[in-house]
This record gives C-alpha cells, sequence and structure tokens, in this order.
C-alpha cells in the first residue's frame, strides 16, 4: 500500500521530481539503484498527485516482478511434474550437505559466498533435484549470470562453486547423473582491469611520509611496503611474532586463534628489510601490550571467531 505520507519529490530549478531507491531485491532488474523522473511541474499539488500516482504504479510493477521469481507453491504435485519422479536430492539439500562436510573450520565467507552462488540458481531455475538440471539449464544460468551484469571472472567462480557442491552430492549419493554445470561453455571475456605497480617515486613519497608522520597507522603501512604481508596478516600480529636480536631480523606469519591463515602455504618466515624492520622496531619500543596493533584487535579477534 502506498504511504499517503510521504510524497518522494523534491524541486530542482523550480520543477518538481520524483524520486524512490530501487528495492534491494529488485536491482538486477535496473541500471541504477535510484529513480529520479521529472515531474513537469511547479505545482505543488499537481507534483503529489502524480508522485502518488507513479509509486502506486511502480508498488505494482514491483510485486509482479516479485511474483514472477517465485518458486511456484507445491509445483512438484501438479500433474505431469517430473519433480516426483526422482530420488536424488535438491540443490538446496547438496548446499547443506556440502557446508557439513566442506564447512567444518573455514572462515563465514565459505559459507556465504558458497549460499550465494545456490540462491542465483534457485532464483534462475528453481530448487530442482540434481538430477533434473540438464546442461541447456547451465547454459541459461550463464546467461542470466551475464545479464545480471556479473564479470567474467565473477561467472568463472559461481559455477565453480556450483559445480563443487553438485559434484560432492552425486559422489556422495553415488548417482549416475551427470553434474549439468559441469560442462558449460564459458566465453573469454576479457572484462577485467590490469592493475599497475605502484610507481617507484610514489613508494619513495609514501615511505617518508610514513617517518614524517610516524604513528601506528604509518608503521602499518612501512611494515607492509617492504615485507610483501597480506593486511590481515600484518593487523594480527603479536609483537612475539617479531624478532630483532640475532642475525637477521624478521616476522613469524602462523595461524593463531583469533586470525587464521588464508592458506597453509601462507605460514612462512618473512626477513625484515628497509622500512618493515624500521616498523617492526618502533612497533616493539612504542606499542604496549601484546598485540602490534591494539585498534584491530578486536577486528582479528572478529576474524578469527568466523
Amino acid at each position: 500500500m502506498v504511504d499517503q505520507k510521504k510524497t518522494y519529490t523534491f524541486i530542482k530549478d523550480g520543477v518538481y521530481y520524483f524520486s524512490k531507491r530501487v528495492p534491494k531485491d529488485l536491482h538486477s532488474h535496473y541500471q541504477t539503484n535510484r529513480l529520479v523522473l521529472c515531474l513537469h511541474t511547479r505545482s505543488a499539488s499537481k507534483a503529489s498527485f502524480s508522485a502518488r500516482s507513479l509509486l502506486a504504479k511502480l508498488e505494482d510493477y514491483w510485486l509482479k516482478l516479485r511474483l514472477s521469481e517465485m518458486e511456484v507453491p507445491a509445483s512438484n504435485k501438479l500433474v505431469g511434474s517430473t519433480d516426483d519422479i526422482s530420488q536424488a536430492i535438491t540443490l538446496n539439500e547438496a548446499l547443506d550437505l556440502y557446508l557439513r562436510l566442506k564447512g567444518y573450520n573455514k572462515q563465514k565467507q565459505f559459507e556465504v559466498t558458497a549460499k550465494r552462488h545456490i540462491q542465483y540458481v534457485v532464483k534462475c531455475l528453481r530448487n530442482r533435484p540434481i538430477d533434473l538440471y540438464t546442461t541447456a539449464d547451465g547454459s541459461a544460468f550463464r546467461d542470466w549470470l551475464v545479464n545480471k551484469g556479473l564479470s567474467g571472472s565473477s561467472v568463472k567462480r559461481t559455477f565453480s562453486s556450483v559445480k563443487a557442491i553438485v559434484n560432492l552430492a552425486i559422489s556422495e549419493f553415488g548417482l549416475t547423473c551427470r553434474n549439468a554445470f559441469g560442462g558449460v561453455y564459458m566465453p573469454d571475456r576479457s572484462d577485467s582491469v590490469r592493475r599497475s605497480p605502484i610507481s617507484n617515486p610514489s613508494l619513495v613519497m609514501v615511505k617518508s611520509e610514513c617517518l614524517r608522520i610516524d604513528d601506528d597507522l604509518r608503521w602499518l603501512i612501512a611494515l607492509i611496503c617492504d615485507s610483501g604481508l597480506r593486511l590481515s596478516e600484518a593487523i594480527g600480529l603479536l609483537k612475539e611474532d617479531i624478532v630483532i636480536s640475532n642475525g637477521v631480523p624478521y616476522i613469524t606469519i602462523r595461524a593463531h586463534k583469533w586470525r587464521p591463515l588464508k592458506t597453509a602455504a601462507s605460514e612462512r618466515i618473512v626477513p625484515l628489510v628497509g622500512m618493515s624492520e624500521w616498523s617492526a622496531r618502533r612497533l616493539l619500543s612504542q606499542v604496549e601490550g601484546d598485540y602490534c596493533f591494539p585498534r584491530y584487535a578486536s577486528i582479528a579477534l572478529y576474524s578469527g571467531q568466523r
């Protein structure tokens, strides 16, 4: 129902305009997240009437969009439905299996990403038994992702995740069906932008500013500059991870309860040279407590609990 108290209008150069945010669940249907339309009037009463009419039409249209994307209730009970002849688990059940077997001790992002990718499939093709999806469905899903605006690399990542989830279910239940998402052709879409490295003059300027300002944020930047540490690795460091005495100073990168490593191979010893050594010495002499960067300690702890 339209809220009569809200006019969703504003004035520009004396002319009234209508403005309304697009609901989040309908962003994929629009090229912008806010609709702005000129009402072609300078009259407040006419603008209010036009805005209410526009809003009512939009609400009706958005309701139709939402209904068109909903799974038909009890569609598997329709006469002629093929869903009732399959004994395979559904795609959502395959997701639950995947998270139960593969999600142990993984960060929260692992679960969030897997759920998002399966939600894409359900939104496009409905939640069905995994042996009832066809390669034509896989191709339709690919096109749906492209039309949604995903980049080529994002489409490939989505398919990689969906394929892994379906493959695990096929293997665990000994199904003889093929993975409908496994043989879909992926066109080469060169839509990624190659990032240029930071220039030497810029690096020199950054390092100079770190020395001049000389605070914990600049120590963090300096530590990353000449060590190649990931940002998450740096902010989760303990002072005991830094070894300055005897020989070449270094940092031990290891998993902590509050900060898991990205991969097992990420555990390593990183020599300290240049600005990273300067930063490490400042951290040991100026920071109190166990954490190198106390202001980020809560973030590090939260990341470890995900």
